[in-house]
């Protein structure tokens, strides 16, 4: 009997020490949490005039065609509105046409016709997108370049640089929820060739706010607002003219997102295509006088295999 007892004794301590062993052995894995981007923070690659954060995905090329009619109200020509359907059929209209093409996720570039034989090339960089989960990043953020080339004869151009002018714009967008997404534009413009004068800068510096709500599935409300914080009072023009600009740039329109194409419908007070001349060189007024009607159609296709 003793010697049945002795031998279960020595078993349970055998079978004690083999699950202890075996508990030491077991690892705790912790569970990562997955990244998650946030996905359309804005529908298209432009709120109204100004860049979003967004761009096509990688083998994706975008045609854009921009529309800016003439002013809704000519003074001394009352008599004329109706015929000229509020600017729509005035025979005045500055059109934008642009080509662009992601070469990468964060990389995009592209070519446009700005009116009035202007012409530009920009690009698009991608540096941060707003995420959650294993990093937190509120916001994301894209650097917008450009340059403009005028290729109408000029007298007083000698040198070819002197054509040229450039912008840049840092963009930075956080999106709410899925109905409010905001923006941030810090932008500066540079002329290569400014007449002299006391007032008259290379540099002109500018800040804008834009958003989108959405109202719909396929609708939502869009808004920008721009201010210019130089140049725009007592300016010299090369003639000797001196002009004051409107530092204030507002449009509000809706976008309407058919699945294939996407449609802005918009009013502002600038009848410019380039966002350059929009943010350095814009006379109309906050008023029914300055005031314009526009409108902007995209179509994206897929160009990789």
């Amino acid at each position: 009997m003793k010697k049945i007892f002795t031998l279960t004794i020595i078993c349970l301590g055998l079978l004690s020490q083999s699950i202890a062993q075996t508990d030491s052995t077991i690892t705790v894995t912790e569970v990562k949490p997955k990244v998650k981007i946030t996905k359309n923070v804005f529908s298209t690659t432009k709120i109204i005039n100004t860049q979003s954060t967004e761009m096509g995905g990688k083998g994706f090329l975008q045609f854009m065609i921009s529309h800016h009619f003439s002013n809704i109200y000519n003074k001394g020509a009352e008599s004329q509105m109706g015929a000229q359907l509020l600017g729509l059929n005035s025979g005045v209209a500055y059109t934008y046409l642009s080509f662009d093409y992601s070469l990468l996720r964060w990389l995009n570039i592209g070519a446009g016709a700005s009116g009035s034989s202007k012409y530009e090339g920009f690009s698009k960089i991608k540096f941060i997108r707003q995420q959650t989960g294993a990093k937190n990043i509120p916001v994301s953020v894209a650097l917008f370049s450009l340059f403009n080339v005028n290729t109408a004869p000029d007298k007083t151009i000698t040198f070819a640089g002197d054509r040229f002018n450039y912008m840049n714009q840092i963009l930075i967008s956080r999106k709410f929820n899925d109905k409010l997404s905001l923006q941030l534009s810090p932008t500066i413009v540079h002329f290569n060739k400014v007449p002299y004068g006391i007032n008259n800068d290379n540099e002109v510096y500018s800040v804008g706010l834009g958003g989108k709500y959405k109202l719909t599935d396929v609708l939502s409300l869009d808004f920008e607002y721009s201010r210019q914080l130089n140049m725009f009072e007592n300016v010299l023009t090369s003639n000797g003219a001196i002009l004051n600009y409107e530092p204030n740039l507002v449009s509000v329109g809706i976008e309407v997102n058919s699945g294939g194409h996407q449609f802005h419908f918009y009013i502002g007070n600038t009848t410019f295509s380039s966002c350059i001349d929009q943010l350095s060189r814009n006379s109309n007024k906050l008023s029914g006088e300055g005031m314009a009607i526009g409108f902007t159609i995209n179509r994206s296709m897929f160009m990789g295999k």
